[in-house]
C-alpha cells in the first residue's frame, strides 16, 4: 500500500488573491464565498480539518473545493451548468407576473386567479403557479 500524499499546495497569484478576496466578502452563506474562503485559508498553509473547524464545514467540502481550485483555479469554484432543460420562461416575464400580481389588482376583483392572470398574460396556469409558488404568493 503506498502511502498517502497530502493536499496540494496552494500559491495563488496577485489577481486569484485579489479575486478570491471580493468573492470572500459576498453575502454571509453564499456558497461562492464560503469556496473562496476554503482556497484562501489552504493558501495560508491551514490543514483541511482546521479549515472545516474554522468555517463550519466538513473536511470533505474542504478537500473538494481545494482539488477543484488546484485543477481549474478560478474557473474551478463557480457553478457548473446544470443538466435538464433550459429555462422557457424569461425573467422579465417573471417580472411582469410579479409586477400584476403585487401592484395591479385585476379591474373587478382584489385579487388574481392563477388562471385569469396566465390569459392576461399569455401564459400557462401552470407557469403562474410556479412563479407564485417560487417568491411564496
Amino acid at each position: 500500500m503506498e502511502p498517502r500524499s497530502g493536499p496540494t499546495p496552494i500559491t495563488l497569484s496577485a489577481k486569484e488573491q485579489a479575486q478570491l478576496g471580493l468573492w470572500s466578502g459576498e453575502a454571509h452563506g453564499s456558497t461562492v464565498a464560503l469556496r473562496a474562503h476554503i482556497v484562501l485559508c489552504a493558501a495560508r498553509g491551514m490543514t483541511h480539518r482546521e479549515i472545516a473547524a474554522q468555517l463550519g464545514c466538513t473536511a470533505q467540502t474542504v478537500g473538494k473545493w481545494r482539488a477543484r481550485f488546484a485543477a481549474q483555479r478560478l474557473a474551478g469554484l463557480t457553478d457548473a451548468p446544470r443538466s435538464g432543460a433550459p429555462r422557457t420562461i424569461s425573467d422579465a416575464v417573471v417580472a411582469a407576473v410579479l409586477a400584476k400580481t403585487l401592484h395591479e389588482p385585476p379591474p373587478d376583483a382584489t385579487r388574481w386567479s392563477s388562471r385569469r392572470l396566465a390569459q392576461e398574460l399569455g401564459l400557462s396556469q401552470r407557469a403562474v403557479l410556479r412563479i407564485w409558488r417560487t417568491f411564496d404568493l
